[in-house]
């Protein structure tokens, strides 16, 4: 278990090369992406980590990490890839089928094949017959799924500190995987089967929307009664046997906003909570665009300020972003001028990039310019901002800072 061929060297695949190579691995980072190879190869990042770009720097130097497009032999492959949703919430595992499909050329036996990307139940198992149908007389190839369950800006720490579930097609697959991850991982390495180990990480993603959803309910609700729903968590909280997570504009990410659409895809009758909890939050952002634009009619001409369009506070990460979507539709129905705020960033993405009445500027620039003023996104650079920059402009904060 010397060589690793990472595929995928996204938000997942680059952190886990880069410390599997500081761990003294040989690996190869895969992606269909030339200018990602590019500038893995330089030693820099594509992506925003704490302290992941010195990590690539230091074992592109040392000849440990080298990004390709095309796999190389190996003794380990862990493919990191994205499996988003079709139409209508069905989970796409087409990304995963092609990364296997990539690989196969260069299986040998007594290869490992492990699946870091979250996949419906049952995958593993589907990929496993995949490979039987490409490959038949190479054996024993050994396959497993290991979740990943970290926090972005935390990645690096937590990949090596986190409890892992490993969980194989058969006995050997589990034991050889688990044996792996006891190289590097200082949390506990527990061994399952591949259909428990995928529907953990979906368990613990819909248990994080469940809460979320019933937080922004009585956002909802408390607007409603006119009662400050932050006081009253706060409060709440105060019971030793509850914690109310924090309301915001939805939930975004690719994790927790899709996840819960692969268990209800499995059991569409029995998941009832589940989805209910998905569509309370996606009505979330809704409610908040209405707010937004009911604001906007008290204002001639009015200029709005969105401060954030990350999904979560102090990345650059914009997948399933609720501020995102607020915005982009805040400028499609041209509810006067729009401006974002994203200090992580340093252009708009692709799907807001031609919208003429939408433009992205620093945060003394937008306040400068802005009568109304939305704090989607609680980065560290909006939190402390000098009260009279808010004066005689009209506030919605979505996250309780102000």
């Amino acid at each position: 278990m010397n060589k690793i061929c990472v595929i995928g060297l996204g938000y997942i695949g680059l952190p886990t090369a880069a410390l599997l190579a500081n761990q003294g691995f040989e690996v190869v980072g895969v992606d269909i992406n030339p200018t990602i190879i590019e500038t893995i190869n330089q030693g820099n990042i594509h992506i925003c980590e704490p302290e992941l770009d010195k990590l690539v720097n230091n074992v592109v130097i040392k000849g440990k990490l080298k990004a390709s497009l095309k796999p190389e032999l190996a003794d380990i492959f862990i493919i990191a890839v994205p499996t988003p949703l079709r139409d209508n919430n069905q989970p796409d595992i087409s990304f995963v089928e092609t990364a296997v499909k990539t690989i196969t050329p260069y299986l040998k036996q007594g290869n490992l094949i492990i699946l870091e990307s979250t996949i419906p139940v049952g995958t593993t198992e589907k990929i496993n017959y995949f490979i039987k149908e490409i490959i038949t007389e190479i054996t024993p190839i050994y396959l497993a799924h290991c979740p990943e369950r970290v926090l972005p800006g935390n990645i690096l720490k937590e990949l090596i500190e986190n409890d892992r579930v490993v969980g194989g097609i058969d006995e050997d697959s589990t034991k050889k995987a688990a044996l792996f991850y006891e190289k590097f991982v200082q949390g506990k390495v527990i061994s399952t089967n591949s259909k428990t180990a995928e529907i953990v990480k979906l368990t613990e993603n819909s248990f994080r929307d469940i809460n979320i959803a019933f937080a922004n309910e009585m956002s909802m609700i408390c607007d409603h009664l006119d009662i400050n729903v932050w006081e009253v968590i706060k409060l709440a909280n105060l019971h030793p046997r509850v914690n109310i997570l924090k309301p915001g504009p939805g939930v975004g990410g690719h994790c927790i906003a899709i996840d819960p659409w692969f268990i209800v895809n499995s059991s569409p009758n029995l998941a009832k909570l589940i989805k209910t909890a998905r569509e309370v939050n996606i009505n979330k952002t809704d409610y908040v665009i209405n707010q937004i634009k009911n604001a906007a009619t008290k204002i001639n001409e009015p200029v709005i300020a969105c401060l954030g369009l990350s999904y979560k506070a102090n990345i650059d990460d914009l997948r399933e972003s609720p501020a995102l979507k607020i915005v982009q539709q805040l400028a499609l129905e041209k509810i006067g001028k729009i401006i974002a705020v994203e200090p992580h960033i340093k252009c708009l993405p692709n799907n807001l990039n031609n919208l003429e009445n939408l433009e992205l500027l620093d945060l003394e620039l937008a306040f400068c310019k802005a009568n109304l003023v939305v704090l989607l996104v609680g980065h560290n650079d909006f939190i402390n901002l000098n009260q009279e920059l808010l004066e005689s402009k009209i506030i919605i904060d979505t996250q309780g800072i102000w």
